[in-house]
């Protein structure tokens, strides 16, 4: 293993370890007894969910307790509006409009911040414990004030560690975190099946059952990612003779899934941003809208469904761009047999692309809902299906292949340095 990927693979364990540790550090004036009361009762709402996705930090009302979802539903809105207005989406595909554009996500993600800290904060005024004693220990205006300046700073540098895995580490930081979230909750969920089971409140084929479950959810997600279609390409005659000393592609390679991990992500980020706030409002109709919105029920189940197909659509959209593939095989004399070069080309990938992209929309939307419908059907935890799982082997997946592309291209700068 080469120095490079080894100094990557630090810096991304040096932030995890760093994302672990800003969990265990609570939200000044809170009475955390009260806060573990609460989460108890809610362990299997919607709350629950969000404690999944933040690894915990939510159930400790941490810092971090908003975990990267506002960064993601800021992401969202911009990759929306990019799509909508030209203008937009010319500022993202430029170096220096980049960052401009970067810049207005993270303006954006500290608004979002700031609203859905206000509306914890106003939440947690009103909760009492068993004994009638209150959530809050301080004033609740310095509480407010407290709580929104300590949750923006925490989900400012969660963001900030993303974006350093990212640049300086190895995979998508964004992916890692809520990886490393969801991971750090397997042994308390696994446990708490377990005692489920010694206290007769599971049965052991039951258990049994999550655990097929989960393994057939794991092979099909596997399975499906690592498939391809390969278009086949030919050079013309000039074209291979000058390249005789290259590696020349062959194929182009297209994954049944091109969205990736980003469609059961969004999804979670739209339906999480409306729970917090309704969990946090003491109004029953609120209340009663967060209830039919509880994971696991028929609503969240459909809203899950549709959600996931419809960014794996936009965002296969915006990660396969079938005019720079043609563009780039017609100037290095490239094409693909049976097809004119240019707009002919353009036209048959995106025609190929639709098609991988419904069924990996289907596939995705299946495998984000029915597993989990039925273990939470089981009493079984979040950790055990759906989403969970789906993100859990999709970012394991993709940074196995990355460290892999890293150390293919070490052995060819080291066969490079001694002359081969």
């Amino acid at each position: 293993m080469g120095n490079a990927l080894t100094q990557k693979i630090l810096i991304t364990l040096g932030f995890l370890f760093a994302y672990r540790v800003l969990a265990y550090v609570p939200t000044p004036g809170v009475d955390l007894g009260v806060i573990k009361e609460f989460f108890d009762a809610n362990a299997n709402n919607g709350i629950g969910m969000l404690s999944m996705f933040s690894g915990g930090a939510v159930e400790r009302l941490s810092i971090i307790s908003l975990g990267i979802m506002p960064y993601i539903t800021a992401s969202i809105v911009m990759e929306l509006l990019a799509a909508t207005f030209p203008a937009l989406g010319q500022m993202k595909k430029e170096r220096d409009g980049m960052q401009k554009y970067m810049q207005i996500i993270r303006y954006f993600t500290i608004f979002i911040t700031v609203v859905q800290a206000v509306g914890v904060s106003m939440g947690l005024q009103s909760m009492t414990g068993r004994a009638g004693q209150s959530a809050i220990m301080i004033d609740p205006v310095m509480f407010t004030v407290l709580t929104t300046f300590s949750m923006l700073a925490g989900t400012m540098l969660l963001m900030w560690f993303g974006e350093q895995i990212t640049q300086k580490g190895i995979g998508n930081g964004i992916s890692l975190i809520i990886f490393a979230g969801i991971v750090s909750g397997l042994p308390s969920g696994i446990s708490n099946t377990v005692r489920a089971v010694n206290a007769g409140e599971m049965n052991f084929l039951m258990v049994l059952a999550i655990l097929a479950i989960m393994i057939i959810t794991v092979l099909a997600i596997i399975y499906v990612e690592l498939g391809e279609r390969r278009i086949p390409i030919s050079y013309s005659r000039k074209t291979i003779m000058q390249n005789q000393a290259k590696r020349v592609m062959n194929y182009i390679p297209v994954k049944v899934n091109l969205s990736g991990v980003i469609p059961p992500i969004f999804a979670s980020a739209v339906l999480m941003f409306p729970l917090t706030m309704l969990q946090s409002s003491t109004s029953e109709i609120a209340t009663s809208f967060a209830d039919a919105l509880a994971p696991g029920g028929l609503i969240f189940n459909i809203a899950t469904f549709l959600l996931v197909m419809f960014f794996a659509f936009f965002y296969a959209s915006i990660a396969f761009n079938a005019k720079d593939i043609a563009d780039n095989l017609k100037r290095q004399g490239g094409f693909i047999p049976g097809v004119r070069p240019g707009e002919h080309t353009k036209e048959f990938l995106n025609e190929v692309a639709s098609r991988l992209t419904g069924s990996g929309s289907v596939y995705l939307a299946i495998v984000s809902t029915i597993p989990f419908a039925i273990v939470s059907g089981m009493g079984a935890s979040f950790y055990f299906g759906g989403v969970a799982v789906l993100i859990i082997v999709q970012v394991a997946l993709d940074t196995m292949r990355k460290i892999e592309a890293q150390r293919t291209m070490n052995q060819y700068d080291t066969l490079g340095n001694v002359g081969l």
